[in-house]
């Protein structure tokens, strides 16, 4: 995720090529210029090992909270340190000034960029997260986002706690990529083609595909737990990043605003399941991810004034969904507690 800037370009992987007719920059996302993959045999250099490697994130950012989501399932907090970067950037892109001496502990550096330079220095993209640095030597390995929960779930397996769930089923990957696939598209991505389209129509083209595809979910998680199989898989890790976000962020701020997230009976209560299930909620970081949309992104909110709302209330409340059946983690158990140093303060119901 790179928001730095206030014009088409909005996250980790998003980038801007030509213009409109009236000399407008259409949303367009760009694939990851780091895309090495970090392997149980090490076939790209980049081999799986506890305590080589140091995965850098925003709580703000959706993209980066799936690697958290999976790196706290599978029990990959002693193996994969965490780096939190501040919400806010600078015109450096990410910063560490949320920790002492605006440092890093671990690499040293004050900001991302300087990983990213370690390993290739003045690359034509931004500094994104999620973004895996090799600790020993200092440089980024990979930001690959879509690919690095999937090597998590596949590649580390060695370093997965006992009782780990299999977040990517071998029998059900060509159903969890088509779902997700679809999500990806038109709602991981769609609020984003909404929030910086440059024009009325490729918003309207946006806006409709983000809500049919909504309600195309919905109606498949009427009578199922899961959106694939019956335990979590990564598609409900992908669903959920952006689903968390939706009434504070995208329904306003990005113009999503057919209707709120509570306002679907289905989809409240599936992803409040998701949010109170060890591993997901406990990563969400509600005042992180409104002050970095609302400050950050200048061309949409030229004021910065971050909005009070929602009531968060209603995140802890029942959901009943456990009625449908399901084993959250299979035949494994859910994960324990986050570490004392990452977890987060949650933010007051106001």
């Amino acid at each position: 995720m790179n928001d730095t800037t206030t014009d088409a370009t909005g996250d980790d992987s998003a980038g801007t090529s030509g213009n409109d007719a009236y000399g407008h920059k259409p949303f367009k996302r760009s694939t990851s210029h780091f895309p090495d993959r970090i392997t149980a045999d090490g076939r790209d250099g980049w081999p799986v090992a506890s305590g080589r490697y140091r995965l850098v994130v925003s709580r703000a950012c959706p993209w980066a909270s799936r690697a958290l989501v999976s790196r706290r399932l599978l029990g990959l907090e002693d193996a994969l340190s965490l780096a939190v970067a501040d919400p806010i950037q600078d015109d450096r892109s990410w910063r560490f000034t949320l920790d002492a001496g605006d440092k890093d502990p671990v690499l040293g550096i004050h900001h991302l960029s300087e990983a990213y330079d370690a390993r290739e220095r003045d690359y034509p993209g931004g500094v994104s997260v999620p973004a895996v640095v090799d600790v020993p030597s200092g440089r980024l390995v990979t930001n690959d986002y879509q690919q690095i929960t999937l090597d998590l779930a596949t590649e580390w397996t060695a370093l997965h706690r006992p009782g780990a769930p299999d977040l990517y089923p071998e029998p059900l990957r060509a159903e969890i990529d088509d779902v997700a696939e679809g999500v990806y598209r038109d709602v991981n991505n769609g609020v984003y083609r909404c929030g910086f389209a440059s024009s009325q129509r490729e918003y309207e083209e946006a806006y409709a595909a983000l809500f049919a595809r909504l309600d195309q979910v919905s109606a498949r998680l009427a009578d199922r737990r899961y959106l694939v199989g019956d335990t979590i898989t990564e598609a409900d890790i992908r669903l959920f990043t952006t689903l968390v976000r939706f009434d504070a962020v995208y329904h306003g701020h990005f113009k999503c605003n057919r209707s709120k997230l509570t306002e679907d009976p289905v989809l409240w209560a599936y992803v409040r399941d998701l949010y109170q299930t060890p591993g997901f909620g406990d990563t969400v970081d509600f005042d992180h991810i409104k002050r970095h949309y609302y400050e950050v992104h200048t061309g949409i909110n030229p004021t910065g004034i971050v909005p009070v709302g929602p009531d968060l209330f209603g995140w802890t409340t029942p959901h009943h969904r456990e009625q449908l059946g399901g084993r959250p983690f299979g035949d494994g158990t859910p994960p324990g507690p986050a570490p004392r140093d990452e977890r987060v303060t949650p933010a007051a119901p106001r």
